[in-house]
């Protein structure tokens, strides 16, 4: 049986090699689902395999069975690559198996909590004071705060939700842009909000709330208001006026939400910050670090500038778990109690790049995309839907029949393996969405993708 440095050095190898090569394979998966039930979908052993076996049998079904998201030109879903230190401290979190959600479980986790926290809230220009939860992914960050807010308007309205839940309790109003991504919707199906019990908010042609609408929406709504606002839209990269809109949601005492997933980090920017203006006035935020931060999957933030509602919406004690008295419990922050040490890899990400780092990340991945629309821009056959203001590009084939044109140009170009991007519908037309986000693309690979898109583009 191998000991444990021999199995993980075997890992290690199987890993490096992946990660050699991505570069330049076929972006998208190369097995089919058929192709991953013969590798791997044997009888459960008797006896159990050796470990090597499994780990070799599992590296080689993933060769192949990945998408290569971690590659230079995945462009798909706004997914980020994964920065080499982000990589090497989630290994290090696997191996030290530590559970994140009371301090004397795990010291180190905890205080790295709260030295990645400041980093993040500088970083955002959000104030010190504000709390923090690590969650999986901007949908439970999205789910927490919103859970947050139902928590503080209630209970500003004398009623105990948690306690009492929503029966009998006073109407929430719940205001959302009609361009308010769906985990927004998701998380107030949850919360028991519903989904679509939920005022919506004319947008601009760019996706952008339109403030003068929120205004007359909010002047017809008495009593607790949640409105939930955006930076960063998933299919233009439009951010909503924030600023403008705090001062509305100010003046009628709402709480102020902002689902900044990806678009929140061109605070780092010094070319873009103005695009997030007004962020700390929102009362929360939520956010994903595997899209911009460049970390490994599991990994979404959570703000809130009411730490007080944040934890009371959120704790449940119970006799066995020994808080601290002095130190942050992670748990109170989060809807999870057992989780991962899911900010050590945020951690090793932003110490590496610094400051300014991060900030040239951000901008070299949207000056790609503004690259990448100018070439696409140039060809007559096609056309640039959206104002590229970050990472994102909307591109659409023109003709008699531009809709059927642009699907099929959108299967080809993935069959086709030179990048990934996925199709879209945007203002009822089908589109190709192109999400620069990996810290490693390059020049290069964009003036690649744009070739290859003409290629798949037919006369």
């Amino acid at each position: 049986m191998p000991t444990h440095a021999d199995l993980l050095k075997r890992t290690a190898d199987h890993a490096i090699v992946y990660l050699d090569t991505i570069g330049e394979r076929h972006v998208g998966a190369m097995s089919s689902a058929d192709d991953l039930r013969r590798q791997l979908a044997v009888p459960l052993p008797d006896s159990g395999d050796s470990e090597d076996a499994v780990i070799d049998a599992l590296a080689s079904a993933g060769a192949r069975g990945t998408v290569a998201t971690q590659g230079r030109r995945y462009f798909g879903f706004v997914v980020g690559g994964s920065v080499p230190a982000a990589t090497a401290a989630d290994w290090l979190v696997s191996a030290w198996d530590q559970n994140a959600g009371v301090f004397v479980l795990s010291p180190i986790v905890s205080v790295v909590e709260d030295v990645t926290a400041g980093w993040l809230k500088d970083l955002a220009g959000l104030p010190a004071g504000w709390s923090t939860g690590f969650v999986t992914g901007c949908q439970a960050a999205n789910f927490t705060a919103l859970a947050t807010a139902r928590h503080h308007v209630l209970n500003q309205a004398g009623w105990d939700v948690e306690a009492s839940g929503l029966y009998g309790a006073p109407w929430v109003h719940v205001v959302c842009s009609e361009e308010s991504h769906y985990t927004i919707f998701n998380a107030l199906k949850l919360l028991g909000f519903g989904a679509d019990r939920v005022t919506r908010v004319p947008a601009d042609e760019q996706g952008r709330m339109r403030a003068d609408e929120l205004a007359r929406t909010l002047a017809a709504v008495t009593g607790p208001t949640i409105v939930c606002a955006q930076a960063g839209n998933v299919n233009t990269g439009a951010f909503d006026p924030i600023d403008e809109i705090a001062t509305i949601t100010a003046a009628h005492g709402a709480w102020l939400h902002v689902d900044g997933a990806f678009g929140l980090w061109t605070a780092a920017s010094p070319t873009r910050a103005h695009l997030v203006a007004g962020i700390a006035r929102a009362d929360s935020v939520a956010t994903d670090a595997h899209k911009w931060i460049n970390v490994p999957y599991d990994s979404g933030v959570v703000f809130t500038a009411h730490p007080a509602s944040h934890r009371r919406a959120m704790t449940l004690s119970a006799a066995y778990i020994i808080e601290s008295a002095k130190e942050r419990d992670p748990h109170e922050f989060v809807p999870e109690e057992s989780r991962r040490g899911r900010a050590v890899p945020i951690y090793a990400a932003l110490r590496t790049m610094g400051r300014k780092g991060f900030g040239e990340l951000i901008d070299r991945c949207c000056n790609h995309a503004t690259r990448l629309a100018a070439r696409l821009r140039a060809d007559a056959r096609l056309e640039v839907l959206n104002d590229v203001v970050i990472n994102q590009v909307l591109v659409r084939v023109r003709g008699t029949d531009p809709d059927a044109a642009t699907r099929a140009m959108v299967e080809r170009l993935q069959q086709e393996g030179t990048c990934w991007a996925s199709g879209t519908t945007w203002k009822g037309m089908a589109a190709l969405r192109l999400s620069v986000s990996n810290y490693s693309t390059t020049d290069a690979d964009i003036d690649r993708t744009a070739e290859a898109i003409l290629k798949v583009t037919t006369p």
